[in-house]
């Protein structure tokens, strides 16, 4: 039964303060299909052992690199996820505009560097710009890791991927617009007793339209009809009662037992079958065993 409470303008005023808004943002990529993400994870996967080995053999220390997730993000969201003093690789894809980006700490660039060195500790190393001499062996060895990432996306990334620059500051490092789509993964990378996070972002432009080549999502008419399928089996609630009637809150306040509640539902009336406020038919109450049950005595007409 309703009840009807009557509110002051002052009192929806101060709730309408209260109420939290979550913020949608309308440029923001749609996430990636699932057998196109699967895809993805496979391949990048494949590429963290790649690079894990590569680190092992030109550091000469075991190193480790795992993927932690992958996102879909425009490359403005991805800058701002990143620390701001870091360093930023950018990588020319060709006959593509958008760059292709890796990102890791300076300090953990650094450290490699000590280590292939012949450094047998790994001292605190600073976040700064390479030298010339460091930004030249770190670009070699990254070098060898495009062309891991290569072997590893095969298909999905056939073009040539060259380093363009390195870059220190994620905020101006412009790889592509602020509201282009890039698929992002998180890789975390373990030299010795070392620990660093990594990104790797790839304009998304590249991946998809190779992804309808290997990998096609589904044609619309077979995700039509599974979720056709699907909506025919979720439980809903389906309500058999008595016509409503409004009371305000001082009848409710001063509810006793025996109290006898009026009610516009004449004795002779079949129930109200309703779903979510929608009457769907009317029933009349039998028994089931030993449970109440109701059977259907009319159903309403309902437009599609």
């Amino acid at each position: 039964m309703p009840i009807v409470t009557p509110v002051s303008v002052l009192e929806e005023l101060g709730s309408a303060r209260d109420r939290t808004v979550n913020v949608y943002d309308f440029r923001r990529p749609a996430t990636l299909a699932r057998e196109h993400s699967r895809v993805i994870e496979a391949a990048l996967e494949t590429f963290a052992r790649q690079w894990g080995t590569q680190l092992t053999a030109k550091i000469r220390l075991k190193s480790v690199v795992r993927m932690d997730g992958l996102d879909l993000l425009s490359y403005d969201d991805y800058a701002t996820s990143v620390p701001a003093t870091t360093a930023v690789v950018l990588c020319e894809i060709a006959g593509t505009e958008p760059r292709l980006v890796i990102q890791f700490p300076a300090a953990a660039g650094l450290s490699w560097l000590n280590r292939m060195l012949g450094g047998s500790t790994d001292p605190a190393m600073p976040e700064r710009a390479f030298t010339q001499l460091e930004q030249a062996l770190i670009q070699r060895l990254l070098e060898e890791t495009l062309e891991d990432l290569q072997y590893s996306m095969g298909p999905l990334l056939s073009q040539a991927v060259t380093i363009e620059a390195i870059q220190y500051n994620s905020r101006f490092a412009q790889a592509a617009a602020p509201t282009e789509p890039m698929v992002v993964a998180r890789f975390s990378i373990s030299v010795g007793a070392t620990n660093a996070d990594a990104t790797l972002a790839i304009p998304a432009e590249v991946l998809l339209a190779k992804l309808q080549i290997v990998s096609p999502a589904e044609a619309p008419a077979g995700a039509r009809e599974r979720i056709h399928a699907q909506m025919e089996h979720v439980p809903v609630e389906l309500a058999v009662q008595l016509a409503r009637t409004t009371v305000t809150p001082q009848q409710i306040l001063n509810l006793a037992v025996g109290d006898i509640l009026p009610l516009p539902h004449l004795e002779n009336r079949p129930f109200d079958v309703e779903l979510k406020g929608t009457r769907l038919a009317t029933a009349a109450p039998v028994r089931n065993g030993a449970r109440a049950a109701a059977v259907i005595v009319t159903i309403e007409e309902h437009q599609p």
